[in-house]
């Protein structure tokens, strides 16, 4: 007898506050805590230890915070439990503690890549003191280095140093208009995205670049698939009630 397919459950969530400090493990332990709780039917992998069969997308860096971190859930077709997405979404957001928010939930198609494979590039927002980096001098440093046709730089990965070109990886970059038009004191915001194929630039690795090594806050707002057109690998669908009580 062949085995029934097992249902993808793509969810999305956010990071916000103390829980940013989190390690992407410790947050994986908490959302399969979490999941046990909500009632969630989730396949598990075989053999001597089984876990829970849940695919996450691309690792969050400890310490920033994310409004676009997805997980799929592989729901077992034999056991019952909550299963509709927007069910999930809701019993999971539940079960989650204040600052891991569940925003999205979807039921994912066969044959869709996976997220590690089908992420391409993610967008991020990164707040600078002024104290470290002024305004029209952090301009600067942003238009040299977006203007540049190559700039190199050296990186760690896997244990060795290697010589990356940051340029053809950095898709985007722009300082905010400061609040109300005029400077003020308050800090810069830098806008940047970031390729991730055929190898990652990690934000960290460009806040060195600009001469930034302190940023007040670095937060992930959307990841990115490139096919066609660019999309997120979640359309937004209403969110669950505590959710909603949050953000008003």
């Amino acid at each position: 007898m062949s085995e029934q397919p097992q249902p993808r459950v793509r969810v999305r969530y956010s990071v916000r506050g103390k829980v940013r400090f989190l390690s992407h493990r410790d947050v994986a332990r908490v959302t399969e805590r979490a999941i046990r709780r909500a009632g969630i039917p989730v396949a598990y992998t075989q053999g001597f230890s089984p876990r829970p069969k849940l695919q996450y997308g691309l690792a969050l860096s400890t310490g920033y915070e994310s409004d676009a971190e997805y997980v799929d859930l592989f729901l077992d077709p034999l056991r019952v439990g909550v299963r509709e997405p927007s069910a999930v979404a809701e019993a999971l957001d539940a079960c989650l503690p204040a600052g891991l928010d569940v925003t999205a939930a979807a039921a994912v198609a066969p044959g869709e890549p996976s997220l590690q494979d089908g992420v391409s590039s993610t967008s991020w927002e990164v707040e600078v003191d002024q104290a470290e980096a002024g305004r029209e001098e952090l301009a600067r440093r942003v238009e040299d280095l977006w203007a540049a046709d190559h700039h190199e730089i050296e990186i760690v990965r896997k244990g060795n140093r290697v010589r990356e070109d940051l340029r053809p990886l950095l898709l985007h970059l722009s300082l905010a208009p400061p609040a109300g038009g005029t400077p003020t004191d308050d800090p810069s915001l830098l806008l940047t995205e970031l390729g991730t194929k055929p190898r990652s630039i990690r934000p960290a690795e460009l806040l060195e670049t600009l001469g930034i090594t302190q940023p007040l806050l670095v937060r992930r707002t959307h990841q990115w698939k490139h096919g066609e057109c660019r999309q997120e690998p979640l359309g937004l669908e209403a969110p669950p009630p505590r959710a909603e009580v949050r953000a008003s």
